[in-house]
């Protein structure tokens, strides 16, 4: 675990509040997954552009914010067809809620 990534990840507002909102996609982007066939799943998975919409900032940003919270480790991503969709990376997070328990 690169602790230091996450917490780089961590200490911008926007970045924070994008994974807040992914906590619970259903309730902060009504319309997810519009883009995906009805044969593709990506459970809880959120496209770029309506996460770029909520958040208010450019779409470059966003992708940007969206790459370094990937590598942290917090997100994960599937790519179909143009779109991209994010969801949290729950394994990790748990990872990081018991290293704050123990360690921190």
């Amino acid at each position: 675990m690169k602790h230091i990534d996450v917490f780089k990840a961590l200490s911008n507002e926007t970045r924070l509040s994008i994974l807040e909102w992914l906590k619970e996609p259903e309730k902060h982007f009504p319309k997810q997954g519009a883009h995906l066939p009805k044969e593709v799943s990506y459970k809880g998975g959120v496209c770029v552009g309506d996460i770029q919409e909520k958040a208010k900032i450019s779409q470059s940003t966003v992708s940007s914010y969206l790459n370094l919270m990937q590598k942290a480790g917090l997100l994960e991503s599937v790519r179909h067809g143009q779109w991209t969709y994010y969801r949290r990376n729950e394994a990790f997070i748990q990872q990081l809620a018991l290293y704050f328990k123990s360690e921190i």
